[in-house]
């Protein structure tokens, strides 16, 4: 696998773990305040893959778990290959997924080699392709939500509370997904590389703290596990 970029200790990625954090390059959305848009949009740093690995071999046993993000690490062909090897070093895994592709987070599954998975539902279904891109598909990521949900597997949704989401969008929202473990609302922040196109949207003023927990609050009606990050 092709790794973009290393975290080499995160206290907040992985729930209650001390974990690495290992980006891919390339994604199938075009999310227009996405912080990580070097990944996909333009050139980027490509680490020595063998240097990842001894250094995930090194730190076995002192890192406790091994977090895949991107990108998108579900357009990776050997993902499932690349986290069962994570696994036999001795590490918890974790995938961050924006849920396009079910179909690769059944094979996940079905090898067992994660333990924690992280879907980003980033709007309601009728405004996706506005937020997301053309490419993005709701129903996909809806999919995926309930292949976890229905495996019993350990995981959280993840939404940024972009200024151009309302109260109404966030329970919308939280009607089209199964009742899930956990679901994390996590405040905007401007990203520093954006389409020029983009710059009225990146710039529009974000929520308040106080508006944000209003927000969990109102959902919660319908998902009772929410979070502030």
């Amino acid at each position: 696998m092709i790794f973009a970029g290393i975290q080499k200790s995160s206290l907040v990625d992985y729930p209650g773990l001390v974990s690495c954090v290992l980006f891919v390059p390339g994604c199938n959305y075009d999310c227009f305040y996405c912080h990580n848009r070097s990944l996909f949009s333009g050139p980027h740093e490509i680490l020595d893959p063998g240097a990842v690995w001894t250094f995930l071999n090194k730190r076995a046993g002192l890192l406790d778990a091994v977090v895949l993000t991107g990108g998108e690490p579900t357009c990776q062909a050997d993902l499932v290959e690349t986290l069962l090897e994570f696994k036999s070093l001795g590490y918890q895994v974790k995938l961050d997924t924006n849920g396009s592709n079910p179909e690769r987070v059944a094979d996940v599954l079905k090898s067992g080699a994660c333990s924690y998975f992280a879907v980003d539902y980033k709007a309601p279904a009728a405004r996706y392709k506005e937020i997301c891109g053309p490419g993005a598909n709701a129903e996909a990521v809806r999919k995926t939500v309930r292949l976890l949900a229905e495996s019993g597997i350990s995981f959280e949704i993840r939404t940024t509370v972009i200024p151009q989401l309302t109260e109404r969008d966030l329970l919308q929202m939280a009607s089209e997904l199964p009742p899930v473990p956990r679901w994390s609302l996590n405040r905007y922040r401007k990203p520093e590389q954006y389409k020029p196109c983009d710059r009225a949207r990146i710039s529009a003023p974000p929520w308040l703290q106080e508006q944000i927990e209003g927000f969990a609050r109102s959902m919660s009606s319908v998902q009772p596990y929410m979070n502030i990050k």
